[in-house]
């Protein structure tokens, strides 16, 4: 961002499941074209001052996840998205998604029915349904190791799984703690730990991948939910939703362990009691020859999930960085 002038920036806020979600519309950096993996790259390296004035305090808060619209590659797809935290850049964002696609049709950009929409890990299609509620089909996900046991300070042996669902998590089955709204510091202290020990002990997920969510379960209060889980986001927080990807990872972790069929229904309560459902299907031909193609894997524990959840728009913004203002590029920690 320039230091020179006032900068102005048009956001819309929303929130999914309780999560927050911020669209910039109108102001965002100039990355350039080509693939969104190679924009996420110039973002970065370029205009991650942007980043942290959209997202850090005053403007913003750790829970913030925000997204920029940009010119997809594809020529099928309404918009390209790049989502990004207080920390860094996200490679999918399953409660955002939801949260762009009733922003888009807030705007008036689309109306309910079938569209594609492209991340930086691949494309997403997306359903908004006739009551506003928001279908989108993820990224293929898939378990990558079970029953991994670590040993975290102040805690007996943990026990969990390494899945992918548009972000790399780590599933924890076995903790000391309800999973309730009473808990929420001791789960945080909990769920940082096993992100220090597994970055600690140089586990990962597949090729390397950093595993930046920790994502911990168990049984639900609410009668029509399966599960309720607390989610660790990479900066440190937690999701107030009941995680996009992260449910996308526990559907592939239950399909690897026989416990879920292709098309039942899954239910997630999140830690404030927001569910989210989840069906998954079985790649089809085509995509099982690209995902070879492309090493994703285990291709028999591959699966397509797909999450449906609300969105409720709360904010149409012009946030101001003044020239003068000493904190315009966010309060760093």
């Amino acid at each position: 961002m320039s230091l020179g002038k006032d900068e102005k920036i048009k956001v819309i806020d929303s929130h999914t499941g309780g999560e927050p979600t911020r669209i910039v519309i109108e102001g965002g950096p100039e990355i350039g074209g080509g693939p969104l993996i190679d924009r996420v790259k110039k973002f970065r390296n370029d205009h991650d001052d942007f980043r942290r004035a959209v997202i850090h305090e005053p403007r913003g808060a750790d829970v913030l996840i925000g997204g920029v619209l940009c010119e997809p590659t594809e020529p099928d797809c309404v918009t390209g998205v790049i989502f990004f935290n207080n920390v860094d850049y996200l490679g999918m964002c399953g409660h955002g998604t939801i949260g762009l696609v009733q922003t888009l049709y807030y705007l008036g950009r689309i109306e309910p029915g079938r569209h594609k929409i492209e991340t930086p890990v691949g494309v997403v299609t997306v359903v908004l349904h006739e009551d506003c509620q928001v279908t989108v089909q993820n990224v293929p996900s898939f378990r990558y190791r079970a029953d991994v046991e670590l040993s975290v300070e102040g805690y007996e042996s943990v026990c969990g799984d390494i899945a992918w669902g548009g972000n790399w998590f780590f599933l924890v089955k076995d903790h000391p703690f309800e999973i309730k709204q009473g808990n929420i510091d001791q789960l945080l202290l909990f769920s940082r730990r096993v992100r220090s020990c597994l970055d600690n002990q140089k586990i990962t997920g597949k090729d390397g991948g950093v595993i930046d969510h920790i994502e911990c379960f168990g049984p639900p209060e609410s009668s029509h939910a399966d599960s309720k889980n607390f989610v660790l986001c990479p900066g440190g927080e937690y999701d107030r939703s009941p995680c996009g990807t992260g449910t996308s990872a526990k559907v592939a972790c239950l399909y690897a362990g026989g416990k879920l069929n292709p098309g039942e229904v899954f239910r997630q309560e999140s830690i404030i009691g927001s569910i989210f459902e989840a069906t998954f299907r079985l790649p089809h031909l085509d995509e099982r020859q690209t995902l070879e193609l492309q090493g994703t894997g285990p291709l028999e524990r591959v699966v397509v999930p797909s999450i449906r959840g609300s969105a409720f728009v709360h904010g149409e913004t012009t946030l101001v960085f003044g020239k003068n203002d000493p904190f315009r590029l966010g309060i760093s920690k």
